[in-house]
């Protein structure tokens, strides 16, 4: 059983250090569809390993002087306050409409990866962009604060917050595109700076099940390490995969995903 748990978590910490965003939303489906646990159970589980992997990535960002950390504390601050909101819902809600919901989260996250890593880009595409609310001053390096910037990197907390607790997923496939969409930041420093974020958010999500004993110590501790551990080997060998190819796998995989889980949540829905 501990193998088998700390196999699931590397699984989780390689694709986290080669994403960046697929690490917290496929947990939840290697629990569900592995080890059969319900998404309230699941979902803790996976934040955890999220959160570590994530933290540790976050400090080695920092290392690195690549970490946002000023818009990574407003996004986590504003996630940490609705992730305990997300996992109060996640326990009232049933399995199996959960179960669906997360199908169809997965599905979408999915299909906008693959047709994002099948358009090219051109000057009409760079155009769309000539106005970023969240631009990064060339002097310092840090990004422009500004009310509109502010606005955006709260909501995406909100939204990454919310998500994470209800559904376990760390945020990351939100953090990643709107860090993308809003600043110029440049891919690493988006990389980095999600998992800052996504390493504070596990934080709240993570204590908040604690006080509600409703985590699964045995199955959390081995698929945590497990996913420490492939995240530092996957940060080595990151740099070395095709960026394209690699995005175009994992969101065929990650449509795969979502049709079984769609298929566990409707078998459930057909037994009431």
């Amino acid at each position: 059983m501990s193998l088998e748990v700390l196999g699931l978590g590397a699984v989780v910490g390689l694709i986290l250090a080669l994403t960046g965003a697929g690490g917290g939303i496929l947990a939840v489906p290697l629990l569900v569809l592995g080890l059969h646990l319900p998404i309230a159970q699941a979902a803790p589980v996976g934040l955890i390993a999220v959160g570590l992997a994530s933290g540790f990535g976050a400090i080695l960002g920092l290392r690195e002087g690549i970490v946002r950390y000023r818009a990574a504390a407003l996004i986590g601050i504003t996630g940490m306050a609705l992730a305990p909101l997300g996992l109060r819902l996640a326990r009232n809600l049933p399995n199996g409409p959960l179960t669906v919901g997360f199908a169809v989260v997965l599905a979408y996250v999915a299909l906008r990866m693959l047709l994002r890593s099948m358009q090219t880009a051109t000057p009409a595409d760079a155009s769309k962009h000539a106005h970023w609310p969240c631009v990064v001053n060339p002097q310092e390096g840090r990004l422009l604060w500004t009310l509109p910037c502010a606005r955006l990197l709260a909501a995406t907390g909100v939204a990454s917050g919310l998500l994470s607790g209800l559904l376990g997923v760390g945020g990351g496939f939100v953090i990643v595109p709107a860090l993308t969409r809003f600043t110029n930041l440049a891919p690493r420093s988006i990389l980095a700076t999600s998992l800052a974020v996504i390493a504070l958010v596990s934080v709240s999500g993570v204590g908040a099940a604690a006080m509600q004993r409703s985590i699964e110590w045995n199955v959390a501790l081995p698929f945590a390490a497990g996913s420490v551990a492939a995240l530092l080997i996957g940060r080595r060998i990151a740099a070395r995969v095709a960026g394209v190819r690699l995005q175009q796998i994992f969101a065929l995989t990650s449509c795969a995903v979502s049709l079984l889980m769609l298929f566990k949540g409707l078998g459930w829905l057909a037994r009431l």
